[in-house]
């Protein structure tokens, strides 16, 4: 798992790479600050009537409790977005490391961006259930990484994996590739802490599934 990351990080200068990267944080950037506004002014609207040494408390705390939740789901809007380009940033992939490989066959382009949207619809829903973790301290917060993790690799995995095979075949890569996938979430989870470093990681991610996959099965994304 740790050299295909490292192999993703060595082909962030291509050219590939740029839309989907700039695109996806744009989105991400637009639900963060809609996120903002929307809690400082649900907090506003709480404390309307009241003195305005509370309004200021209350909306100081509501745009705290956004930037917060703009953090955390960061990742699942940017994935969303990142994933209607996994064909442009695996293909990349494929004619720098794989040229031998064939042209890819698999599941339907329809399928491959419904796909794409429902692993980020599933990702940010995952997120969300996550949050009432946080307040267990530091076994919460570690539970909810590591189960983030787990939806995160596998829907990286599965998402590239349709590009060379349908639905079925999808699901037994990832059976089959279970715990590399699970590290390469987990690697990615962590850097989607970091600010700044949290913008390359659905880039990386997609591009490190690719890696995973054509060298974990080498015969299976033959397979459609």
């Amino acid at each position: 798992m740790p050299q295909a990351l490292f192999l993703a990080f060595g082909q962030l200068g291509d050219p590939a790479f740029r839309r989907p990267l700039i695109l996806g944080v744009l989105g991400a950037a637009l639900a963060f600050l809609g996120l903002i506004w929307l809690a400082a002014w649900l907090a506003a609207w709480a404390a309307a009537g009241g003195p305005e040494w509370l309004a200021w408390i209350t909306q100081a705390g509501g745009a705290a409790a956004g930037v917060f939740l703009g953090w955390w789901l960061f990742l699942p809007v940017a994935l969303g977005i990142a994933a209607q380009f996994t064909d442009s940033i695996a293909g990349a992939v494929e004619r720098r490391h794989y040229p031998n490989l064939p042209p890819p066959s698999g599941a339907s382009a329809l399928a491959q961006a419904g796909y794409g949207v429902w692993f980020g619809i599933k990702l940010l829903l995952l997120q969300i259930l996550l949050l009432p973790l946080f307040f267990l301290p530091l076994i919460g917060g570690l539970l909810a990484l590591l189960i983030a993790a787990h939806g995160l690799g596998a829907g990286l995995l599965r998402e590239v994996a349709l590009r060379r095979m349908n639905m079925a075949h999808s699901r037994i890569a990832w059976q089959r590739l279970r715990w590399q996938g699970w590290w390469l979430g987990l690697a990615l989870a962590l850097l989607a802490m970091v600010p700044l470093l949290n913008l390359l990681v659905p880039v990386l991610g997609i591009a490190g599934a690719t890696h995973l996959l054509t060298r974990g099965l080498p015969g299976l994304p033959r397979t459609a």
